[in-house]
């Protein structure tokens, strides 16, 4: 079997950009680069508009050059719209794939001025207020002021109700040893007692119950030494 060679007239154009041969029927647009006129195919037109390669038969100084600034601004101007959307990623390809796969912008489409998308603002949280007061540096001063903090709450009604059944108590007011604005004050019977701590540089947290019991036993013997006492409505006062 004897083989037959087909041959065409058509000639075989390869397109300047992305060097595919075109196919029958398909025509390609003429582009001026370097003083060489090139062969675009319909796919590769915008591309070789981004490249500078200039149409044949177009004004060659303002039509070009207002083809290209509109086309970089309004391209621009989407991408940044992106970014605003949560869609700031550029396509495979980068920013020239952009440029590929956008419509080409009229010669005399006015310019799109590119508007950064605004920066987010840092979020920082809520200070929580803190009343701090001046702490007395007399241990007179300090404990007074305690007592006034202790009278001024809610505890002289349980101390008044205790009082009522038990009798007088014990009431011991004594400074931290080691913490300069906390003041202890023990309120004691012979079977019950309290122990309540205030610290003066941060009055708004109130009277605190930091301990109690049954026994007087159980207490140091310095909580034992009265120098406070306690009237009939629980209020307390030094001695």
């Amino acid at each position: 079997m004897t083989r037959k060679s087909i041959t065409t007239s058509h000639a075989a154009v390869a397109c300047d950009v992305c060097g595919r041969t075109l196919l029958r029927g398909e025509n390609a647009d003429v582009f001026l680069a370097g003083g060489s006129r090139r062969m675009v195919c319909e796919l590769c037109t915008a591309r070789a508009t981004h490249e500078g390669w200039i149409r044949e038969g177009l004004d060659l100084t303002s039509g070009a050059q207002r083809m290209r600034e509109g086309r970089g601004r309004s391209l621009l101007s989407r991408f940044g719209r992106r970014r605003e959307n949560g869609h700031g990623d550029l396509p495979p390809g980068g920013a020239e794939a952009l440029y590929e796969h956008a419509a080409p912008a009229p010669a005399d489409a006015p310019p799109v001025a590119y508007e950064p998308p605004p920066s987010e603002p840092v979020y920082e949280p809520p200070r929580e207020p803190r009343n701090v007061h001046a702490v007395p540096t007399n241990a007179d001063l300090k404990m007074a002021r305690a007592l006034e903090l202790f009278n001024a709450s809610e505890h002289p009604r349980t101390v008044g109700g205790v009082a009522r059944s038990l009798g007088q108590p014990i009431v011991a007011v004594r400074p931290s040893a080691t913490e300069g604005s906390v003041v202890g004050i023990t309120v004691a019977w012979e079977l019950s007692w309290y122990r309540y701590e205030v610290d003066l540089a941060d009055e708004a947290a109130g009277v605190r119950v930091i301990a109690q019991g049954a026994e007087l036993s159980e207490l140091d013997d310095a909580d034992r030494v009265a120098n406070a006492t306690a009237d009939e409505r629980g209020e307390l006062h030094l001695a």
